[in-house]
């Protein structure tokens, strides 16, 4: 061999492996670590675009794990409208890795609960997850036994499931400047009332944002030595932007530095991947054809385009595998429509002038 490149494949030029395939002609864009057996119990959670990989996965018939089901009384639509079935804990959109490890603390008695909940015209919203109750709940009591009952089901989802996905999809955030809680949205948009004296924006750093990570990543393993992590980075740009940057700039920002800090964590723990979803719906050789008229919304080719890409590179890797019939009936395994999706930062765009 006379140099480190004259026996490279044809994946590792431009040319061949991109250039002469077009976009549809793409193929060994990931090379999986570890193999995902339909049987395998999988959560997921994150941003609004890991709703799309949950059902994909269930239509599929791969073991979409629901660890917060609904009260058997509601129909399917009024239980995704609270917040059921759209990620396998009833957490709503956890779109930051400080969010996650804020989640995982909480829910293992690491941190104490503060007694922050917003009120408005006489109910009650959790700063959490403030859209999963549309019309807010009847009593404080109500939020916390609600809340409650997700931490059971998110240490759960931890100890019982095989694969953890997560989808990361912010920096930004705001957060309470004497308690550090990290909310959903920006008080005063979906409930609750902004104070500039106590509500701080957030747009966190590479490295703040890698240690957010790492830790929540710790703290997973501690209480399930068996699991294994698949992260992701949402495709999806932001809805709006409080850092003062022009919302294009700063999403590159934010999905830069997720998708630095997503690649750094998978590439130095065996237990921890990473799927280049982002990659697929963003990158020029695909010329924004996955994205609807405003940009931004991801349309069903795409989402069908990024699960043929997983299945696949898990078939070259591992072998093809006989997925199990789709549970059809359950409400959780519905493919999603995008209009269908629940996403707390869509609610920004009601301020757009």
């Amino acid at each position: 061999m006379t140099h480190p490149y004259a026996d490279l494949g044809p994946e590792a030029y431009w040319k061949t492996a991109v250039a002469d395939k077009g976009a549809f002609g793409l193929s060994g864009l990931w090379t999986p670590k570890f193999r995902i057996r339909p049987n395998d119990k999988i959560v997921t959670f994150g941003s609004c675009f890991a709703q799309h990989f949950g059902k994909a996965l269930a239509a599929r018939g791969y073991s979409w794990h629901n660890c917060e089901p609904p009260p058997p009384y509601i129909s399917d639509e009024v239980a995704r409208d609270f917040g059921y079935g759209v990620f396998s804990v009833r957490t709503g959109n956890i779109y930051t890795p400080a969010m996650l490890l804020q989640w995982l603390q909480r829910a293992y008695g690491e941190v104490e609960e503060r007694d922050e909940l917003w009120e408005q015209d006489g109910r009650w919203y959790d700063p959490l997850r403030p859209a999963i109750e549309p019309n807010g709940f009847a009593s404080e009591q109500e939020v916390w036994d609600a809340r409650d009952r997700s931490y059971a089901a998110l240490r759960n989802a931890v100890s019982d499931a095989s694969v953890f996905v997560f989808t990361l999809g912010l920096t930004e955030c705001w957060r309470n400047r004497t308690t550090g809680l990290e909310y959903a949205i920006c008080p005063g948009t979906a409930a609750g009332q902004f104070d500039e004296e106590q509500h701080t924006f957030m747009n966190t750093s590479q490295r703040m944002t890698l240690r957010y990570l790492e830790n929540a990543i710790r703290l997973l393993r501690r209480h399930n030595r068996r699991l294994r992590i698949l992260l992701t980075v949402s495709p999806v740009p932001l809805t709006a932007t409080a850092s003062g940057q022009h919302v294009l700039v700063a999403t590159q920002y934010s999905k830069s530095v997720l998708r630095a800090s997503a690649g750094i964590v998978a590439a130095e723990n065996e237990a921890v991947d990473y799927f280049p979803s982002f990659e697929i719906i963003t990158h020029p050789i695909f010329r924004g054809m996955f994205f609807a008229p405003n940009m931004r919304s991801v349309e069903p080719q795409g989402v069908q385009t990024v699960m043929s890409h997983f299945f696949a590179d898990q078939a070259r890797v591992f072998g093809a595998e006989k997925a199990k019939p789709a549970q059809a009936a359950a409400p959780e395994t519905v493919p999603v429509a995008e209009e269908d999706l629940r996403c707390e930062e869509e609610l920004l765009n009601a301020f757009a002038r």
